[in-house]
């Protein structure tokens, strides 16, 4: 059932396109296991080997702390509607802030998102594809604005206030490097 591919090919980047949301996981060695849901127009597809999602302003900030310690990162795709399938994307990823080089030169690829905190990097090292039939059909509906509200609300001071109480130290007391020294 399960298939290996050392990069992107055109079928899955015709099913990634189509999926409206993804899951991102990262660890260290010792700690938490975060696996996030994400969505939006946050993701894009670099090349045949390297992506770049846009990491919004949340509750916590473990995906910025863990690269800091282990590249290691999957994301995973799963049809919600249509043919099942799944499609993990298994790489090593790098953080990059408002205040580095890489952000200014990238961050043109996203719409002007409230709230925008960090461009993620993931070089692929595997694609991996399985069946996906236990995977649930579901309708999609639409997007939820609720985050783009909030942070639009909260404005460019208040978005660093909250970050600097609630994103600056992981679950398990690491510092994040949201306001580190630039790259």
């Amino acid at each position: 059932m399960g298939k290996r591919y050392a990069i992107l090919d055109s079928t899955h980047v015709d099913f990634m396109s189509k999926q409206k949301l993804f899951f991102v996981a990262t660890a260290m060695k010792d700690g938490s296991i975060n696996l996030s849901p994400k969505g939006m127009d946050s993701f894009r597809i670099i090349d045949n080997t390297k992506i770049l999602w846009l990491n919004l302003t949340g509750s916590g900030n473990e995906t910025a702390t863990h690269l800091q310690y282990d590249k290691r990162m999957t994301i995973m795709f799963c049809a919600f509607e249509g043919k099942p399938m799944i499609l993990r994307l298994y790489g090593e990823a790098r953080a990059f802030h408002e205040r580095d080089s890489y952000w200014k030169e990238h961050i043109g690829q996203f719409p002007e998102i409230a709230g925008s905190r960090q461009l993620i990097e993931m070089k692929i090292k595997l694609v991996q594809t399985s069946c996906g039939m236990g995977v649930p059909l579901m309708d999609y509906k639409a997007e939820r604005n609720m985050l783009n509200i909030w942070a639009e609300k909260k404005g460019k001071k208040g978005l660093v206030e909250y970050m600097d109480q609630k994103n600056t130290n992981s679950l398990d007391g690491l510092p994040t490097g949201i306001f580190g020294a630039s790259t």
